[in-house]
């Protein structure tokens, strides 16, 4: 199966990295408005040329957004100059502390919050003539208190990986793809052998937490006003990847001797594994000899369900040229470069208008995609990312632990952050 070589390998820390050191700081100039504009509502304009601070998964992502910049900034007459942070979150923090922060910038959900809770950020995505174009789920993930504050440049959803090998010689076609539960479980049996286990996934909420979307849990309501972690659903989730575990025809990654589900698929410790479009970058670079397919995850009770995970371009409310800014985002995230990013680094457009082309220019990936349809956004509260670490290390215990106690810890602490 052909692959590309450019993969967003390095993405999988979208659902890992905390940034709970920014909300503390920060600190607008325009904190009298809601948006972050002056007060009449105008953008701020100058002749001050733009910094742009980005984190990069690597050489090809880096290249693709300086190309893109620079050539915006030629076109436009105003000047430009991207930054690669060694340390995204804290470059930022100490930006806004310094009231000199980048006009432009990436920026995770669990920042998001924070920061526009403080007045940091201009909340300008109403403003892009594009912002239809984005798909509404991602726009919820960077939308607080009705206002949609910046534009996802990217999104990522988590599939099924399968072994093409190890399928074919378990006998099994693709006709025993599962759609469902029941499915999951008796191919994960077929599967396993005295060599390797049938699935394997990371130890955490990024993962386990697809199975609560399809049981139909969530972790708050809709208004992420209220938590609902320990639901029945959530229950029925953890209790049904509880006894995957316990058969021994599924295991954590972290239990096979594999930091995630990608490596422990790719050495071929499993023959399926649950992750995002970013395992091609891996398999391309570390395992280019595995043949793989990439499907839906199967439905729950509650239907299909996966997660997504995302980074908007942030705008400063402090910057001296939010117009020049918002224009340059316009651009970055628009169909043409959009899909230039995904043929030079990996990542899924975050604008419908794109989807068609990429799904042609990606066949055995299209999944990925499909799947935004079902897709639930990670928390975003501030406060959030602790919250969902202290989940993470219960769930690393799930197999031998109770269901109903984790998760109504974890809802005791998600409660405490929304009071």
């Amino acid at each position: 199966m052909q692959r590309r070589t450019a993969r967003l390998a390095a993405a999988a820390a979208l659902t890992t990295i905390s940034v709970l050191g920014l909300t503390a700081c920060g600190g607008s100039g325009f904190s009298d408005t809601s948006d972050g504009a002056g007060a009449s509502g105008e953008l701020t304009s100058s002749d001050d040329a733009l910094s742009v601070l980005i984190a990069a998964s690597g050489d090809a992502e880096a290249t693709a957004v300086t190309d893109a910049v620079a050539a915006w900034s030629s076109e436009s007459g105003t000047g430009a100059e991207v930054s690669v942070a060694s340390d995204l979150p804290q470059q930022l923090s100490q930006g806004f502390a310094s009231g000199e922060p980048a006009d432009v910038f990436y920026l995770s959900t669990d920042a998001l919050a924070g920061f526009a809770g403080n007045g940091s950020l201009l909340a300008y995505g109403d403003r892009l003539s594009n912002a239809d174009d984005f798909y509404p789920a991602l726009v919820d993930s960077f939308t607080v208190d009705d206002q949609f504050y910046c534009a996802p440049k990217d999104f990522s959803t988590l599939g099924l990986i399968i072994n093409d090998d190890m399928w074919a010689e378990a006998g099994l076609t693709d006709a025993d793809v599962p759609t469902d539960w029941d499915g999951l479980r008796e191919v994960a049996a077929e599967l396993t052998t005295a060599d390797h286990v049938g699935l394997a996934f990371s130890p955490e909420y990024a993962r386990v937490g697809a199975f609560m979307a399809q049981a139909g849990g969530t972790v708050t309501n809709a208004e992420g006003t209220e938590a609902t972690l320990d639901s029945d659903e959530n229950v029925e989730a953890l209790t049904y990847v509880q006894e995957l575990l316990a058969s021994g025809d599924a295991a954590y990654s972290s239990d096979l001797g594999a930091g995630w589900g990608g490596e422990a698929f790719g050495t071929g410790a499993a023959a399926m594994t649950i992750e995002g479009n970013w395992i091609a970058g891996a398999m391309s670079a570390d395992y280019p000899d595995v043949s793989y397919r990439v499907d839906e995850l199967p439905a729950g009770p509650g239907g299909q369900g996966t997660l997504q995970f995302t980074n908007c371009w942030g705008i400063a409310a402090d910057s001296p040229n939010q117009e020049a800014a918002v224009a340059l985002v316009e651009q970055l995230t628009g169909t043409d470069q959009q899909l230039a990013f995904a043929d030079a680094f990996g990542v899924m457009p975050s604008i419908e208008s794109a989807a068609e082309e990429w799904k042609s220019a990606n066949p055995d990936e299209a999944a990925f995609l499909d799947s935004v349809e079902f897709a639930q956004g990670v928390p975003t509260q501030d406060g959030s990312a602790a919250v969902i670490a202290d989940f993470n290390s219960q769930l690393a215990g799930l197999e031998d632990g109770d269901p109903t106690t984790i998760l109504e810890s974890a809802q005791q602490n998600f409660a405490a952050i929304l009071d």
